[in-house]
């Protein structure tokens, strides 16, 4: 995976979001958020990244940043100052620190690099809502998206297990997702995932997924290929711009489609 610039990604696509926000109704709705409006769709990525800007300038945690959120800001006027004074003081507090800096995270990964790396694909998804929202939609950057893909299976989807839980795999169902335009791949081995998070006590014993560290080229059950936007827009529950080619076991594309229809919370 090629090495990015974050810091410039999340400023091209909140710029981008900001701008398309700025021609479109407050009230109109956003088909890929159910009941949100263009309002709500601004009010969450403001305070998204005012909840990251806050974590990295003042060090704190998720419970102490909670507790200094602003009320939201009744019409669009003050929605977009908002907006704007979030991401602006965002990325002015991830450029003072190095990336390998601790911060609090949600992740294994508590790092500032981590939260660099998030929400510039946050600015991203919500770049292309911002969009269809408006039905201007553009192209997406074809390495962050591949980034993105990378991130949503090992990261959102749990391609990883934590230490603390068991992934048993079933090994005759694999499939291989492959980014037309750049080249990418990635191995994935179906099975299912049981254990409790220590840290929230939340139990989980459900259909899962494991992503090699590195694809060695190896026979899969099933093949999904398409260009790393498209992929990227397909693990995040928003439309491809263009389909997706699917080929191989319909017993392991249909699992794995039932994974990705759980959705990313």
């Amino acid at each position: 995976m090629a090495s990015l610039d974050y810091l410039d990604h999340l400023a091209r696509e909140s710029a981008r979001f900001a701008a398309v926000m700025d021609t479109t109704a407050p009230g109109a709705p956003v088909p890929t958020c159910p009941d949100w409006s263009a309002d709500d769709l601004l009010w969450h990525l403001g305070e998204v990244q005012w909840f990251w800007g806050t974590i990295v300038r003042d060090g704190v945690d998720a419970q102490a940043a909670g507790a200094m959120k602003p009320p939201r800001p009744a019409h669009r006027p003050g929605l977009s100052e908002f907006y704007q004074s979030a991401s602006r003081e965002l990325r002015a507090a991830l450029a003072l620190v190095p990336p390998e800096t601790p911060a609090w995270t949600w992740a294994d990964d508590k790092s500032v690099g981590f939260i660099r790396r998030r929400q510039a694909h946050e600015a991203l998804i919500h770049r292309v809502d911002a969009e269809l929202t408006a039905g201007q939609r553009s192209e997406m950057d074809a390495a962050l998206s591949a980034d993105g893909v990378d991130e949503a299976l090992l990261v959102m989807y749990g391609g990883r297990a934590p230490a603390w839980g068991t992934f048993t795999a079933d090994e005759a169902k694999t499939t291989r997702i492959v980014a037309t335009d750049t080249g990418d791949s990635w191995f994935i081995t179906l099975g299912h995932f049981a254990g409790s998070d220590p840290e929230d006590q939340r139990s989980y014993d459900e259909a899962a997924i494991r992503v090699a560290d590195v694809d060695d080229g190896g026979q899969a059950a099933a093949t999904i290929s398409g260009t790393a936007a498209d992929l990227d827009c397909w693990l995040w529950g928003r439309p491809p711009l263009r389909a997706l080619e699917r080929s191989g076991q319909a017993e392991a594309l249909s699992a794995f489609d039932a994974i990705i229809a759980r959705g990313i919370n």
